[in-house]
């Protein structure tokens, strides 16, 4: 008997896109029997509830679904207690969880526990980002500056610490918005100094 396998696709923003998880998943896709549904968010991985995802889950708990593969685990979300929630569920209704890039195998109880720890590393990383943004808050307030508001064609000053956190937030997929506020900076100040200054190796 052919099974349906749904194939989910996430990013958090609008200025990212699934080019380094599409690929992957298609090759992945030719090489299965039966019928092959696609599922994409463009929504944050720190809430549960998103509009393909909720769709998926309705298709799982209906017995539509027997398959969810993602390209890597975190794609599903990064709450540790929702992803462990969703293991379980999962697991209950026999339906196989797929991740490429983790290789993991809800069946098996390693594959179990390899599943929640990379559901604690998830949350982990998301609870860091966010301590850093609000570190790089605190110490914009600290050193009592403020940017912006300049005469136009006057260049902000910019330290290496804060275009070095600007490029690292930037990869990690943060809006201009979120690393303004971390950086105390503008955003036009941010989009100039993405375009013209070079990420920095830290010493």
């Amino acid at each position: 008997m052919s099974q349906t396998i749904a194939i989910y696709l996430r990013v958090s923003s609008k200025s990212q896109d699934v080019a380094s998880q599409e690929p992957e998943l298609r090759r992945w896709a030719a090489q299965q029997e039966g019928e092959v549904r696609w599922y994409r968010d463009r929504f944050t991985g720190k809430t549960m509830e998103r509009p393909a995802f909720t769709r998926l889950l309705r298709h799982v708990r209906s017995g539509e679904v027997q398959q969810v593969a993602v390209w890597r685990l975190d794609r599903l979300g990064r709450t540790a207690k929702g992803l462990t929630a969703l293991f379980d569920e999962l697991t209950e209704l026999n339906v196989r969880l797929v991740s490429l890039r983790d290789g993991l195998d809800l069946s098996t109880a390693a594959g179990r526990l390899m599943a929640n720890v990379l559901a604690s590393v998830a949350a982990y990383e998301t609870e860091v980002r966010a301590e850093r943004i609000l570190a790089g808050q605190a110490a914009a307030r600290a050193k009592g500056k403020t940017w912006g508001g300049s005469e136009k064609g006057r260049r902000i000053k910019v330290n290496d610490e804060q275009i070095r956190l600007i490029h690292r937030m930037k990869a990690e997929g943060e809006k201009v918005a979120a690393i303004a506020r971390a950086t105390g900076l503008s955003r036009p100040t941010i989009y100039d100094v993405l375009k013209t200054e070079p990420a920095l190796q830290k010493n």
